[in-house]
């Protein structure tokens, strides 16, 4: 594991006792889009809270760049979360602050900046995420799909290595969720970075992910990895191909 750009090495989540996941081993190449799926209540969100640093696995270890996570002290492994951009499900945009003052405050907070180039890093990542103008916008002021790329935007603003997307297009109708898509896509060409999304949306599947793991509720791991097009044609789980081929008859 310890070769890939990202690992998750036999990983466990428990909760009181309560098993959600175990033994969930996978690696994300750099540079791709990999995608957890899986039907709700099957862990999806606890792996990427898992992987970030946000809730402790009761087993396992994360590895970037073969570098053990959880096994690091305290500052090595706030130093590697410094290199990931989370893109939260609600956007996480504080309702207090303009949308310039929302992207800037990672920038504030981690770098050395001058408050005028902090200004100017702030109007690039809004520009770059289509809400050029909109600086000095409130949360409240903009539509859904707007706060998703607002909060993109923040994401982004320390150039991290690996963004992490949490059910990006929840709440976006599909419009609006296609562009979401779309500006993944450009975003990980443009910035370079590896890109973890947690959805169960398939026309974002399916349009996004060059690999990914589905994880089992019942099962309680995960029971297939590889490239959605391919377990659609391939995979002889029928939970799997149940889950990909939702709505073929409707």
């Amino acid at each position: 594991m310890s070769a890939a750009f990202v690992a998750v090495d036999k990983l466990t989540m428990a909760f009181d006792g309560y098993v959600v996941q175990r033994d969930v081993s996978f690696a994300v190449r750099r540079g791709e889009i990999f995608v957890i799926m899986g039907g709700s209540g099957s862990g999806k969100s606890t792996l990427m809270r898992s992987m970030t640093g946000l809730v402790r696995p009761a087993a396992g270890e994360v590895f970037y760049e073969g570098r053990p996570f959880w096994a690091a002290d305290d500052e090595q492994r706030a130093a590697a979360q410094r290199r990931l951009g989370i893109l939260f499900q609600s956007g996480a945009l504080w309702s207090s602050l303009t949308l310039a003052e929302n992207v800037g405050l990672p920038l504030t907070q981690y770098t050395t900046l001058a408050s005028s180039e902090v200004a100017e890093v702030v109007a690039l990542k809004l520009s770059l995420v289509g809400l050029k103008g909109f600086e000095e916008f409130y949360p409240a002021e903009i539509s859904g799909g707007m706060k998703k790329r607002a909060g993109l935007a923040r994401a982004i603003a320390l150039d991290p290595d690996i963004l992490f997307f949490d059910e990006p297009s929840a709440g976006l109708d599909p419009i609006s969720s296609r562009r979401l898509d779309d500006l993944i896509l450009e975003l990980r060409d443009a910035l370079g970075a590896t890109v973890i999304v947690v959805t169960h949306e398939l026309a974002s599947i399916f349009a996004i992910a060059d690999n990914s793991v589905f994880l089992d509720a019942e099962a309680r791991t995960a029971i297939a990895h590889g490239n959605p097009h391919q377990l659609i044609r391939e995979c002889d789980n029928p939970k799997v191909r149940e889950f990909l081929r939702r709505g073929e008859h409707d």
